[in-house]
């Protein structure tokens, strides 16, 4: 019980480093204030808790986007680890060297071309409300993964080396946790700011 508490505090924390990882925090008030969807003329003639509350409502639509796809990735993680836990030492000691290795490139003792690639999803209007808030959270999982890659890819190790779908999914859950609550925190004071 105290190591996959330990486990899930592990993930969350990795979601937070995500966070305020150098290519998710610069975005983050381009993502809300795209989200939010509250225009200037809005901020001015609405009232502070009617805005709020659309911020509120969109951000958490985004960060349940980004969360389904985090959560089956692990699910899928876990699927993949259970079918080859027979081999499960091998795949720790691999699992160990590519956190290793992604640890070394994020230190920047070697970079891995590859890793430092991202896809962009680039919406020429503002989504409609909470479904097109869901939307560009599914767009963010994807398209930030490159980015975040090395941290996730820990996450995910951890989650294929889980004894069911159920606790990989639960450890993507929590590490969704830690990247969403800084983006509501976020948004809520983005709106006090504005």
């Amino acid at each position: 019980m105290f190591q996959e508490n330990v486990t899930l505090i592990a993930a969350f924390t990795a979601g937070l480093i995500s966070f305020v990882s150098p290519c998710v925090l610069p975005i983050v008030p381009g993502y809300l204030s795209f989200i939010s969807g509250a225009t200037f003329e809005e901020l001015v003639s609405r009232s502070r808790a009617e805005v709020l509350r659309k911020v509120i409502i969109n951000t958490l639509f985004f960060i349940l986007g980004f969360t389904l796809i985090f959560v089956l990735l692990g699910a899928a993680a876990s699927s993949l680890g259970q079918f080859i836990s027979a081999k499960r030492n091998w795949f720790n000691w691999i699992a160990g060297a590519i956190i290793i290795i992604f640890g070394l490139h994020l230190l920047g003792v070697f970079r891995i071309k590859w890793l430092n690639y991202e896809k962009r999803f680039q919406a020429q209007t503002k989504p409609i409300g909470i479904f097109g808030s869901f939307v560009v959270g599914l767009a963010f999982a994807f398209g930030w993964s490159p980015c975040i890659g090395p941290i996730l890819s820990g996450i995910l190790a951890l989650a294929a080396n889980q004894d069911t779908v159920s606790k990989g999914m639960l450890l993507l859950g929590f590490y969704s946790l830690g990247i969403g609550i800084p983006f509501l925190i976020t948004g809520i004071g983005f709106n006090y700011f504005l």
